[in-house]
């Protein structure tokens, strides 16, 4: 127990550092190696939980490649969330197009096969969900007008700030404020990109600005790194 207990310390210390590291020499250089910082801190921060809990060591590569386990091919017709590769297709000059749905269900299980809806990963402290959402009442195939990656100001966590059309704004706010008075999970919208659920916001009123975050499938979700990344693939002026 030694061992899975000074593990996460080492790896945190080499956290620490690359961080002092990326804030003396800046560039995107810098946005990757704080990516993989997070990445290997939050891999470390599980070993130990499950070392505590005595699931034992096969689980760790279980944990450790969870983004990867839940394949489409082994739930055919269910999408998985999955991270955005970095840097994506930003600079192709075709952004990614964007899909916002109307959530109609989610419950505490993966997606059965055929059902059509979104797999959303567990994680050391969340369950699995299928999510189900509207594709008839909702928008598809939109083009945001910006993406900007930035960390939350209230909890430090990294997150996409999206700019919607002029045009799209109204048809945004139309949507959102037909889910707005619905019953939880019904008065949330899926965000899906390359056929992937990036989040769901839930709304309380029509969202008017034409703005809102990914912030992942949990809050939590993102690092520098998929946030760049995402942010790239999603705004073709990048």
């Amino acid at each position: 127990m030694n061992g899975s207990a000074e593990h996460p310390v080492h790896e945190t210390l080499l956290h620490d550092a690359l961080h002092a590291h990326v804030r003396e020499s800046g560039g995107d250089a810098g946005a990757c190696l704080v990516g993989l910082a997070d990445g290997a801190l939050r891999v470390a921060r599980r070993r130990q939980w499950l070392a505590r809990t005595g699931v034992g060591v096969a689980a760790v590569a279980v944990v450790a490649t969870a983004w990867a386990t839940f394949a489409p091919g082994a739930a055919p017709g269910a999408h998985v969330v999955q991270p955005a590769a970095v840097g994506g297709t930003g600079n192709t000059g075709k952004a990614a197009p964007v899909s916002l749905l109307p959530v109609t269900s989610a419950t505490e299980q993966a997606c059965t096969q055929g059902s059509g809806g979104y797999t959303v990963h567990a994680t050391a402290n969340q369950p699995a969900f299928c999510v189900r959402a509207d594709r008839a009442r909702g928008m598809t195939d939109v083009r945001v007008t910006s993406a900007k990656a930035e960390k939350s100001t209230t909890d430090g966590t990294w997150q996409v700030e999206v700019t919607l059309s002029p045009a799209d704004r109204t048809r945004f706010a139309a949507l959102t404020g037909s889910i707005a008075g619905a019953p939880v999970p019904r008065n949330e919208f899926a965000i899906v990109i390359d056929g992937k659920l990036w989040g769901r916001p839930s709304v309380t009123s029509s969202i008017t600005g034409g703005r809102f975050e990914i912030v992942g499938a949990y809050v939590g979700d993102l690092t520098s790194a998929t946030a760049h990344g995402l942010a790239h693939r999603l705004d073709s002026g990048k």
